[in-house]
Order: structure tokens, then sequence, then C-alpha cells
């Protein structure tokens, strides 16, 4: 598995596609590409039959181009990086930090690939594909992109809990332009295996991450606010401008939107005297003319930030 950080909820750890699966869809691609540009070259031939040489020399050489290398980046950058062959396979293309492709880097893949695959009948691409680790050709290197398998188990660990829905938005304003993907695939796998974890090492995980985010954000974690909720708070709001930057704005709300089980579902302590990851701040004080009990909330607290049927974990 290679430790990509997704922010379109694709999931995290993705298989890279080898040498093998990668030449079979670059072989189906140039079959159907050889089709297309030997039908439409007859074509040509017989309708510019009246012309001079240098007049069909010009025209095979942009049929060349348009159907052999203007052609494949057209698919592959409408598509996201799936062609036919890439279809057939099982795999996509994808940004180094897993996100789709766009334009620019299909034109990068594209105008690469005419030198090391079609010029050189695919040597250059093998070599480089197989002194990489991840198995990139030189158009991936230069234009930071990753073939990956699509068909891979879905593993029974990556559910990514959604946060409290008195948190979801809540963290719009934040900068996380500074987080590096280290961070992001720590937290994700923080959150994908908390319910499996001792409840006083969760915490103590759990704290440590928030500090770290909240460093790189340059904003401090929110008073009572549980470490767990807070990143698996801000971790959706990353993937919510991801969906808005690839999709539009109109596939945010879906990303944003809790998976209908009631918010951040929170695992059972296996102590009950100890401190749990997932349960709410401790409130320090209450009215005096009523003990404070766990976990409620003080009557000066606007009910916008904290509604009085939070996050609680379950009994």
């Amino acid at each position: 598995m290679s430790e990509l950080v997704t922010g379109e909820a694709v999931a995290l750890e993705v298989r890279p596609a080898k040498l093998p699966s990668r030449a079979l869809a670059v072989l189906l691609d140039l079959v159907v590409a050889g089709l297309v540009y030997t039908t439409v070259s007859i074509g040509l031939a017989i309708s510019t039959a009246s012309l001079d040489d240098a007049a069909q020399m010009a025209v095979s050489i942009a049929t060349f181009i348009l159907v052999l290398v203007g052609a494949p980046i057209a698919v592959e950058s409408l598509s996201h990086g799936r062609s036919l062959g890439k279809m057939a396979c099982g795999l996509r293309v994808v940004r180094d930090d897993g996100g789709p492709i766009r334009f620019r880097h299909a034109l990068v893949r594209g105008a690469v690939g005419v030198v090391e695959i079609l010029m050189t009948f695919g040597v250059v691409a093998c070599i480089a594909s197989l002194m990489s680790a991840r198995g990139r050709r030189l158009g991936d290197v230069f234009a930071g992109t990753l073939v990956v398998r699509e068909r891979v188990p879905a593993s029974r660990n990556s559910f990514v809990p959604p946060p409290p829905p008195w948190l979801s938005g809540r963290f719009s304003a934040l900068d996380l332009s500074a987080v590096p993907d280290a961070l992001w695939l720590a937290i994700r796998q923080y959150l994908t295996r908390m319910q499996q974890l001792d409840p006083q090492v969760g915490w103590t995980m759990a704290e440590r991450l928030a500090s770290d985010l909240a460093a790189r954000t340059g904003s401090p974690l929110p008073p009572g606010v549980p470490p767990a909720a807070y990143l698996a708070a801000v971790l959706q709001e990353r993937q919510a401008r991801e969906v808005r930057r690839a999709y539009g704005k109109g596939a945010a709300a879906v990303a944003t939107r809790p998976n209908g089980v009631g918010g951040f579902v929170a695992p059972t302590p296996v102590n009950t005297s100890a401190a749990s990851p997932m349960a709410p701040a401790p409130v320090t004080s209450a009215p005096a003319s009523s003990p404070a009990e766990p976990g409620a909330v003080p009557r000066d607290t606007p009910s916008s930030d904290r509604p009085a049927g939070g996050f609680a974990p379950p009994a």
C-alpha cells in the first residue's frame, strides 16, 4: 500500500499499479488509438488525393498529433485519469496527494509519453517504471502523478467516523496549507483505528495529534472540544475543500454531511475510570444551586456552540 493523503473521500491507502498492468493498459490504448488513426488516415488520404505532396504531408502530421497525442490527453483529462485501457484494467491516474488530475497533468504526461512510449517503443517507460518504487514513468514524475489500482478490496478499518453535528463547518476559516501530508495520514489512521486502542493511549495520541494540527494551522484547540472530535472535524473540512476544488460547490454539501448515524461515534471505554479520547471535556464550573454533572453544559454556554444533545460517548 502507498501512503497517499486524499482529501476527496478516496481511500487513503491505495495500491500503486505495477509495470505489467500498466503495460497492458497502454497496449489497449495504443490498439484503440491505432485503429482510429488508421481509419482517419485512410479517409483523409482518399479525400486529399488531389492535393500536392506537401499538403498531404502536413495533413498526415496533423492527424498523427491530433489522434495519437491530443486524443489521449483529452480523454485522460475529461475522465479524470481513466482511459479505455485503464478502465479495462481497473487503473486510474491521480495526483501525488491522491486527488483527481487536471488538464495540465494530462498534458505533461502525454507530451513526455510521446518520447518515452511512442518514439522509444516503451523502452524508456519500462526502465523508469522498474526503477521507481511506485512504478512511475517519467511522465508521472514530471507531472506529479501516480497510477493506482481502483479495484482493491475495501478494508474494514477504512471508515473515518464523522464529527459531531455541532462541529460541522466550525473550522471553515482555518488555514490548512501548512499541514503536511504525513500529519494528515497520521490523523486519518488514528481516526480509523481509535476504537481498537486503549482509552488512555487513544486520548494521549489524540491530544498529541490535535496539538500538532493546531500548531500547523496557527489556531489553538477550541476549549471544551474533545481532541478526537476536533481531528475529525478538521479532516472533514479538508475533504470538503478538496471536493469543492475538484467538482464545484454543489458536491461540498455531500462531503460535509454526516453519514446518517448520528454523528461522531465514540468507542465504548474499557475502563470507566480512565479518560477516553472521545469523551467531552469535563466541566469545571456549575451553578451554585445544583451540583455539576459529568458532561453537563453550563447555562452561560451559547446553544449555537454546543447543543444540549451534543457529542457524548455511548452508555
